[in-house]
């Protein structure tokens, strides 16, 4: 079974193939991983195609495909979830989506209890709370900083971008993984799917927690005549 897995919904490009082989584990067949705020709609494609020809595979040869949901800013999480869907479609594949948080807490392979925060802009972070890298406790929420460890238990631990940005905040040191990587979501998907315990899969839907700010005008004001 291959599984292919990307996420656009932080400043990295990730992109792996992986194979599983029930009783045997899921490995990694290629991967490829970006950081650019800017180009996913460039690079995501191009990624892709890397991958599936550095493994010898061809688009006919996949089981599913896993997405990161988000939460993430509007343009970029959008390109990941409108190709998933397009290839999901097109190959008559499932389509998986994962909280691109829970993807960053399972690469973490924390057992204590931590938080995950990323970067959502306006001085805000995106993040949750986990009882350990397979279970969520809170959250995703969108707001400042200070939010990650309102009402939590002293001294927990945050990882992530968000968590870098805002070290006055959330401390000093420790944050790793910063970014979600492709190989961690195709294992993630893979463990559930294999009936392991772990966040759940969700449909490839987006998460955006907050509206865009690209908006379709309203009508125009009338103009009273002089």
């Amino acid at each position: 079974m291959l599984v292919l897995a990307f996420d656009t919904a932080t400043a990295a490009i990730t992109v792996a193939l992986y194979e599983w082989t029930p009783g045997e584990g899921a490995v990694p067949r290629a991967v490829a991983e970006t950081v650019d705020r800017r180009r996913h709609t460039e690079l995501l494609t191009p990624s892709v195609a890397k991958v599936m020809a550095v493994a010898g595979a061809a688009p006919d040869d996949l089981s599913a495909i896993a997405v990161g949901v988000g939460p993430g800013p509007y343009t970029g999480l959008r390109v990941g979830l409108v190709t998933a869907r397009s290839m999901g479609e097109a190959l008559a594949v499932p389509v998986h989506g994962v909280c691109t948080l829970d993807v960053i807490a399972w690469a973490s392979g924390r057992e204590e209890p931590f938080a995950v925060a990323t970067d959502a802009r306006r001085k805000e972070v995106y993040w949750a709370r986990y009882d350990s890298c397979r279970e969520r406790a809170t959250g995703p929420a969108v707001g400042p900083a200070s939010a990650v460890l309102d009402g939590a238990p002293a001294g927990l631990p945050v990882i992530g971008e968000g968590a870098a940005l805002y070290p006055d905040v959330l401390g000093g040191s420790g944050h790793e993984p910063l970014l979600p990587g492709a190989g961690a979501l195709a294992e993630l998907t893979v463990a559930r799917l294999s009936g392991r315990k772990g966040p759940a899969l969700l449909p490839p839907e987006p998460l955006y927690l907050r509206r865009p700010d690209a908006r379709e005008p309203g009508p125009r004001k009338r103009v009273t005549p002089v």
